[in-house]
């Protein structure tokens, strides 16, 4: 799994995330996305990795603004995660 964060301007509430995270789920192949005003931040779980210009688009045209994004393999933690 890939866990993609990335930065973005313009989230004021959790009616923002709320729209951020759809237009995510209905542009990319995703496994899981949650997002937050107050770190102004999308964090993103995937099978394949997520080309961030066309993240750049999908985020661009909801009103929001892309400021840049990293992607990292993604190990679950918990009970085996050690």
């Amino acid at each position: 799994m890939i866990k993609t964060t990335v930065k973005i301007d313009g989230m004021a509430c959790s009616m923002c995330e709320a729209h951020i995270n759809d237009a995510i789920r209905k542009a990319f192949p995703v496994k899981k996305v949650t997002s937050s005003h107050t770190k102004k931040e999308s964090v993103i779980l995937s099978e394949t990795p997520i080309d961030p210009e066309a993240l750049r688009a999908a985020i661009d045209a909801t009103g929001y603004t892309y400021l840049s994004s990293s992607a990292e393999p993604y190990v679950k933690k918990g009970l085996f995660g050690f």
